[in-house]
């Protein structure tokens, strides 16, 4: 508390457990500092929107840290899909695929495989889908570490699949695994009517073994995700100082967030369930007594009179309130335009 509290700090990273997230991104904007949050903003939905609307309403800045976005391989294919290289969106694939698995300690508890690892895959077929999604089907199983087939729901899962519809028939299929033994494996590939883009494995070198017996890379893929996403953390961090010092909007906001999470949570009851979940099933669930006061339906009996779920995801924006200092400039900016300042 005494970097928020602190007069000469102007912004905060909070990069602490899930647990602790939504409580210091309020203890952020009490107090006016801009937050960059790594993901998830919170553990649940309405802890998610109570910690956005908190940032809005104190007119400061909140970004939420899904480094993926800022991967130069990733934004390559993102580019590509912009300028119609491959022509019209067909199918979306991306897959991650850890070294080995994490320890039980961190598995229980964590939320399961959706929430805690798929996230980031998830969050990235709507990135390069540029729409935001319908609905989901999810499976998930235990190959590696049996020991967590004793845990609840899909912490019980070390390796799982999804589908995810998106408008205009696309389709987006995502596979995780907790290990895989030749290092850590991160791709995606689009598939257009003009063609199709992919990306490889990012590897230390470039160097590559020829020998009657073998051919190909001299060296393993990176087998950390700090060394994988190296130069993605660096791009992301760059962007939030930019748009400080330039006072201009975060790249990946508080609503990416909020999606990505209700993305994983109807993967998570897909998964339970066997059947394809509306994302709108998920965010029926929050309701918002007041901004920075909302809930989830099964959490209470009583039902806010003239609150009506929203049924779409894109009306997620609709628990959100505007954030006052962009509102304020862009008046601002009306205001000089009109008397010719």
């Amino acid at each position: 508390m005494d970097v928020i509290t602190d007069p000469e700090v102007d912004a905060v990273w909070i990069c602490s457990p899930s647990q602790y997230h939504a409580d210091q991104i309020k203890a952020c904007a009490a107090n006016g500092k801009h937050v960059f949050c790594e993901k998830p903003i919170a553990t649940d939905l309405a802890e998610t929107v109570e910690a956005i609307n908190a940032c809005n309403e104190a007119g400061v800045k909140l970004m939420i840290g899904l480094q993926r976005r800022f991967d130069p391989n990733f934004l390559r294919v993102r580019t590509a899909i912009e300028n119609k290289e491959v022509g019209d969106t067909i199918i979306i694939k991306t897959c991650s695929r850890d070294p080995s698995p994490p320890p039980y300690e961190y598995v229980k508890g964590g939320g399961g495989i959706f929430n805690d690892m798929a996230v980031h895959d998830l969050d990235m077929t709507r990135f390069l889908a540029g729409e935001d999604p319908i609905e989901i089907l999810a499976v998930g199983s235990c190959h590696i570490d049996k020991s967590i087939e004793d845990l609840p729901g899909s912490e019980a899962f070390d390796t799982a699949s999804c589908i995810v519809r998106y408008p205009n028939g696309v389709n987006a299929m995502v596979d995780v695994c907790r290990q895989s033994s030749y290092g850590y494996d991160q791709r995606a590939e689009v598939l257009g009517t003009k063609g199709m883009i992919a990306t490889d494995n990012v590897y230390p070198n470039t160097a590559k073994i020829y020998k009657n017996d073998f051919t190909g890379n001299a060296d393993m893929p990176y087998d950390f995700f700090l060394s994988r996403y190296f130069e993605a953390y660096v791009t992301e961090t760059e962007a939030f100082c930019r748009s400080l010092v330039e006072d201009t909007p975060v790249p990946c906001t508080g609503i990416d967030g909020l999606v990505a999470l209700t993305m994983s949570l109807a993967a998570d009851k897909s998964a339970a369930e066997g059947r394809w979940v509306k994302f709108s099933e998920i965010i029926q669930q929050v309701y918002c007594e007041s901004p920075t006061e909302c809930s989830l339906l099964a959490n209470s009996d009583v039902f806010p009179d003239g609150f009506k779920p929203v049924g779409d995801i894109k009306d997620l924006n609709k628990l959100v309130v505007p954030n006052k200092k962009e509102k304020e400039s862009s008046f601002m900016e009306k205001f000089k335009n009109m008397v010719g300042l």
